[in-house]
């Protein structure tokens, strides 16, 4: 079981590291849904630990539609991520008309060799397993960002159920997030079997967005998944 934390700081990463998380998804501004981070502080956080480091790739939160400078600025942004040794990228781009926007991802594509996350873009997007299909036909996008088209996964159980199965068996990860809390992590994994978690708010003080990431959190969250895994 694969359990990805997100961070906006390096005590974030640390503590997640310390806690028994797989990789860190490194972003910026998680109140607006994370933006792009500083690249200091990728460099920073990347130096500091052992486990992958994917990084954000979003210039503002206005929308996952981007202009023409929006993609010059994801691509410079990109390049910077991956000299300074992000393990991958994590990005997104819609059309207006919320479809995904197939020429600006193969842009954005072009720009680096690393693997892709295509994040929570995806949920505004109507016909999922559509488009899941179109994602799937990249192999450079080895994971999707989802809560199902819900404002909670919790909620869209049968969705992400639809998914892992459209995606059995080819080289693409569902990666499940928003909403997900410690006390139903369990549950979720028997009732999806889903094998990979994505964890915001639920190690992190409070529960609160704007809380500092707890390790004991994160490891009770590694618990969790070591007991359903076995």
């Amino acid at each position: 079981m694969l359990l990805e934390v997100i961070a906006t700081t390096l005590q974030d990463a640390v503590r997640a590291e310390a806690g028994g998380a797989d990789r860190i998804e490194l972003v910026a501004d998680l109140r607006q849904g994370g933006l792009t981070p500083d690249l200091e502080l990728v460099k920073q956080i990347i130096s500091a630990l052992q486990i992958p480091v994917n990084v954000m790739i979003r210039p503002h939160a206005r929308s996952f539609h981007m202009s023409e400078a929006d993609i010059a600025t994801m691509h410079d942004s990109i390049q910077g991520a991956e000299q300074a040794g992000a393990s991958a990228l994590v990005f997104g781009v819609l059309t207006p008309d919320k479809k995904i926007d197939r020429h600006n991802l193969e842009i954005l594509l072009g720009a680096t060799s690393l693997p892709v996350t295509f994040h929570r873009a995806f949920d505004e997007i109507q016909e999922q397993a559509e488009a899941l299909s179109m994602l799937m036909s990249y192999k450079q996008i080895q994971s999707v960002l989802t809560s199902g088209g819900a404002a909670s996964v919790l909620h869209a159980v049968e969705q992400i159920r639809l998914l892992m199965a459209i995606t059995r068996g080819s080289h693409l990860n569902i990666l499940p997030g928003g909403g997900l809390t410690l006390d139903s992590l369990t549950s979720f994994i028997e009732a999806t079997g889903v094998h990979n978690v994505h964890l915001g708010t639920a190690v992190r003080e409070d529960g609160r967005v704007s809380g500092a990431v707890e390790e004991e959190k994160v490891r009770k969250a590694r618990t969790l998944l070591d007991e359903s895994f076995k």
